[in-house]
């Protein structure tokens, strides 16, 4: 069995924890780059890179060739219409799915999704999620995947959340909508391991896994704020 895995979206936070865990745990990684995105220290690495982009079907053939398994992890989250997020959230997904069903062997396929998929009329950026992983269930034919949705992620390197964190830390809490109102968090080495165990596993269950972190009920953004505050030693303004 081949020990290399396709990565897509290695040069950002998750992907970039992706990559390493896997590696840990004796994984090879081939990763999709654009070659602006292919700087010095990237240099030295155990990853093979792939020159290209979620575009060009060449460069995604050279990336999933003879790989057991491909993680898609690279995505569009800001965009200033609904066609900026299709076109990589949506069409992206098709072209991989297309490179890995041309393969004699084809690999298994992991799409890693949002949370926000599940309400895809909250906005453009979920929408697009969920319109992705309708295109790999309808495109996948004999392929096997899964598709995982995370809930918002934090950790190393990180930065949607930790500037808010910061600010806390500063003693200040912005509000963030109703003050009654959830969000989930997962750590992002949580969801590392939740990559290793889907590729450590016999599974062929074809269907999305929404992950949390052991509260799936989510947090209240006040508890978010003491916890952090807590941390920092700081009194907080709200």
């Amino acid at each position: 069995m081949s020990r290399t895995i396709a990565l897509t979206g290695a040069t950002g936070f998750i992907g970039g924890a992706l990559a390493r865990r896997l590696e840990t745990v004796g994984w090879q990684i081939r990763a999709l780059v654009r070659p602006e995105s292919l700087s010095a220290r990237y240099a030295g690495t155990a990853t093979q890179w792939i020159e290209g982009d979620l575009e060009d079907l060449d460069s995604l053939r050279r990336l999933v060739k003879n790989v057991y398994a491909v993680v898609h992890c690279a995505g569009a989250v800001r965009g200033a219409s609904q066609a900026q997020f299709d076109g990589v959230n949506v069409d992206g997904v098709a072209r991989l799915v297309q490179a890995v069903r041309e393969q004699h062997r084809m690999p298994r396929f992991l799409l890693i999704s949002s949370l926000a998929a599940r309400e895809p009329h909250l906005s453009p950026y979920a929408a697009s999620k969920r319109h992705g992983e309708e295109t790999l269930a309808s495109a996948a034919g004999d392929m096997n995947w899964a598709v995982l949705r995370p809930s918002a992620v934090y950790g190393p390197g990180d930065k949607e959340l930790l500037p808010l964190f910061r600010w806390i830390g500063r003693g200040i809490a912005p509000i963030l909508g109703s003050l009654s109102a959830r969000f989930s968090l997962l750590y992002v080495e949580d969801l590392a391991e939740a990559v290793v165990q889907w590729l450590n596993s016999e599974t062929n269950e074809r269907r999305a896994f929404e992950l949390h972190d052991g509260h799936p009920d989510g947090y209240a953004w006040h508890d978010v704020v003491d916890t952090v505050a807590r941390l920092y030693g700081r009194h907080v303004f709200r």
